[in-house]
């Protein structure tokens, strides 16, 4: 998969999962679920993390920061001016100039509001941030996301944390078709299979937290979503059979030899 690297802005990553840091049992929990996902890219809370008092233990210290990069994300924001000022806390503080943008709109359904992201997406581009936008699977809303100066665009496979899956799949697969920025899909995944389908949709990255930090055993599921997202990539360039109504032969019907008694035809 070295061969084949994910590229945002002006950075190459080997790995094409992106992993959360929530909800996980402990921090090392959390160490061992990273290193074995092979990711290299962690996303961060700004708001849940303690950026000031250096004494206090902080989920930061438990992330290898020499070999994962941190993308820091506006969770919890529900404004343009609230996310716009929390990703200038992330920088202030050294965390990145890049921010996973989160504008929430409803907080039953924790769905973006599209209106505001486009907004906040604006004005930090305008900042010199790059922008990574977490929204609905609209591809209209996409297209603009991307028009607004988004370095990649992150539709959501279904509501945040809910584990359903890719809900729908054809709006991936436009999305996909018509971005010239990179798709990762963020939110939603429940497990390998999930991961592995959104890949094979020809999404160029995964992004999960709750599927891996709250599985009853984080690490090896961490191994099974890195496999999955493999496995699901290769499985895209290697380019599936068409679906067909009606059944194909595993073997080719032409030349074969006839097995009756005599004459050699079949009786």
């Amino acid at each position: 998969m070295f061969s084949d690297p994910l590229v945002i802005a002006d950075r190459t990553f080997r790995s094409r999962l992106i992993v959360g840091t929530g909800k996980y049992p402990s921090h090392a929990v959390m160490a061992d679920a990273h290193r074995v996902s092979g990711t290299d890219m962690v996303t961060v809370a700004v708001r849940r993390v303690n950026l000031t008092d250096r004494s206090q233990e902080s989920l930061l210290d438990y992330i290898d920061r020499d070999r994962i990069f941190i993308l820091p994300n506006t969770a919890g924001c529900y404004t343009a001016d609230e996310a716009v000022r929390t990703a200038r806390l992330g920088r202030e503080v050294g965390l990145s100039n890049w921010v996973k943008l989160e504008v929430i709109g409803d907080e039953r359904t924790l769905f973006p509001d599209n209106e505001a992201l486009l907004e906040a997406t604006r004005t930090l581009v305008r900042e010199g941030f790059v922008v990574l936008p977490y929204t609905n699977d609209d591809p209209v809303v996409c297209r603009k996301l991307e028009e607004a100066g988004a370095a990649a665009v992150m539709p959501l496979g279904a509501p945040i944390g809910s584990g359903l899956g890719i809900q729908n799949p054809n709006n991936i697969r436009i999305i996909r078709e018509q971005a010239r920025v990179p798709v990762i899909v963020d939110a939603g995944v429940g497990t390998a299979s999930d991961a592995a389908v959104a890949m094979e949709l020809g999404a160029d990255g995964v992004l999960m937290n709750t599927a891996i930090a709250l599985a009853q055993d984080p690490v090896a599921m961490a191994s099974a979503m890195k496999l999955a997202v493999e496995a699901g990539r290769l499985a895209f360039r290697a380019g599936r059979i068409p679906r067909r109504a009606h059944a194909s032969a595993s073997s080719p019907l032409d030349g074969l030899i006839a097995t009756g008694a005599g004459s050699g035809r079949t009786a």
